[in-house]
C-alpha cells in the first residue's frame, strides 16, 4: 500500500520513466512521421497547450506585492540568468577534456540557462521566474550553444513567439475574465501541464532510439547524476553564505526564497524550449536528459533539507525577535 501510495504521489517520475520505455520498445510511433505526427502535435499543440495552462494558472495580481522585495528580486535574477549559466560555461570547459559524453556536456549548460519553475506554490518563484526566462532563456541557450542548434535564430523566436508567448497571454487574459471560477473549482494545472511534458519526453526519446548512431555510455551518465548533485548542493550553500551575510539585508525568510529559487529549474519551461531551439537535432533527446535528471534531483534534495532549512528560519527569526529593542 505504501508503495502504490508513493507511485501515486510521484506519478509524473514514474511517467517519466515509463514514456522513456515505451520509446524505446516502440519509437516509429514517436518519430516525425509517424502516427503520433509530432512535428505538429508536440512541436505547437502542446507546447502551447502548456504554455496556455502556465497563462491560466499564474496570478499576475499577486506578483505586484511580491516585487516590492526589488533587492530579493534583483538577486534572484542575477544568480540564475547570469551567475548559474557562465559559471556552468566555465566548469564545462574543464569537462570538455574529460571522456564524458560531450552532448550531455551540452546538456548540462542549458540547465544552467534554465529559469526556475513558473509553477511553483511561492509566489516570488513565479515573480522571478516566469516572464523574464521566456524570452532570456533562448537568448542564453543561443548564447553558449548557439553552434549546436541548427534552427535559424528567426525561426526560433518566431516560433517562440507562436507556441510560448501568444499563448502565455491568451491564457492571461482568459484568467481576467474567470479568476472566479479558477479560484473556486481550482484546476489541476500542474498535472494537466505535466502530462502534456510526458508526450513531449516521449516523442523526444523516440527520435533517439530511432537513431542507430546514437550510443549513451554508462559511465557518462552516472558522472552527470554526480555533477548534478554536487551543482545543486553547492550552489544551494552559496546562496545560504551569500544572503546570511551581517550586511546582505536579506531575512531569513528572504534566505529560504534565495536557496530554492536561485537553484532550481523549471522542466516545464525547459523542454518545450529544448525543442524549439534544437528542432531535428539527432542528440536533442541527450541534451535534455541532465534536465530529466535535475528535476528529480531537486525535489529530493528540497524534500530532504526542508526540515532542516525550517528549523533554520524558524530559530533565526525568533532570535531577531528576542533582540529587537522594546519599544
Amino acid at each position: 500500500m505504501r508503495l502504490l501510495e508513493r507511485m501515486r504521489k510521484e506519478w509524473f517520475m514514474v511517467g517519466i520513466v515509463l514514456a522513456i520505455a515505451g520509446a524505446k520498445l516502440e519509437p516509429s510511433i514517436g518519430v516525425d512521421g509517424g502516427p503520433l505526427k509530432p512535428e505538429i502535435t508536440v512541436s505547437y499543440i502542446a507546447v502551447a497547450t502548456i504554455f496556455f495552462n502556465s497563462g491560466l494558472s499564474l496570478k499576475t495580481e499577486e506578483l505586484t506585492s511580491a516585487l516590492v522585495h526589488i533587492r530579493l528580486h534583483f538577486f534572484i535574477q542575477i544568480f540564475t540568468l547570469a551567475f548559474f549559466p557562465a559559471a556552468m560555461w566555465l566548469f564545462l570547459q574543464l569537462l570538455s577534456i574529460t571522456p564524458i559524453n560531450e552532448w550531455l556536456l551540452k546538456g548540462l549548460q542549458t540547465v544552467g540557462c534554465m529559469p526556475p519553475p513558473v509553477s511553483s506554490a511561492v509566489i516570488l518563484t513565479k515573480a522571478v521566474g516566469g516572464n523574464e526566462g521566456i524570452v532570456i532563456t533562448p537568448l542564453l541557450l543561443l548564447l553558449f550553444l548557439g553552434s549546436s542548434s541548427s534552427v535559424p535564430f528567426t525561426s526560433i523566436f518566431s516560433q517562440l513567439s507562436v507556441t510560448v508567448v501568444v499563448p502565455l497571454i491568451i491564457g492571461q487574459i482568459v484568467r481576467r475574465y474567470i479568476k472566479d471560477w479558477l479560484e473556486r473549482t481550482k484546476p489541476p494545472f500542474g498535472a494537466i501541464s505535466s502530462s502534456v511534458l510526458l508526450m513531449i519526453i516521449y516523442t523526444t526519446f523516440c527520435g533517439t532510439f530511432s537513431n542507430p548512431n546514437i550510443d549513451l555510455d554508462k559511465f557518462s551518465l552516472v558522472v552527470i547524476l554526480f555533477i548534478i548533485f554536487s551543482i545543486q548542493l553547492g550552489f544551494m550553500l552559496l546562496t545560504f553564505i551569500f544572503s546570511t551575510r551581517n550586511n546582505s539585508g536579506f531575512t531569513p525568510a528572504d534566505t529560504v526564497a534565495i536557496i530554492f529559487c536561485s537553484t532550481h529549474k523549471s522542466l516545464t519551461l525547459g523542454i518545450p524550449m529544448l525543442k524549439i531551439v534544437f528542432a531535428g537535432h539527432e542528440h536533442l533527446s541527450l541534451i535534455s536528459v541532465p534536465l530529466l535528471i535535475y528535476h528529480p534531483v531537486q525535489i529530493l534534495l528540497g524534500s530532504v533539507l526542508v526540515p532542516t532549512i525550517k528549523s533554520w528560519m524558524v530559530s533565526r527569526q525568533k532570535g531577531v525577535k528576542l533582540t529587537r529593542p522594546v519599544v
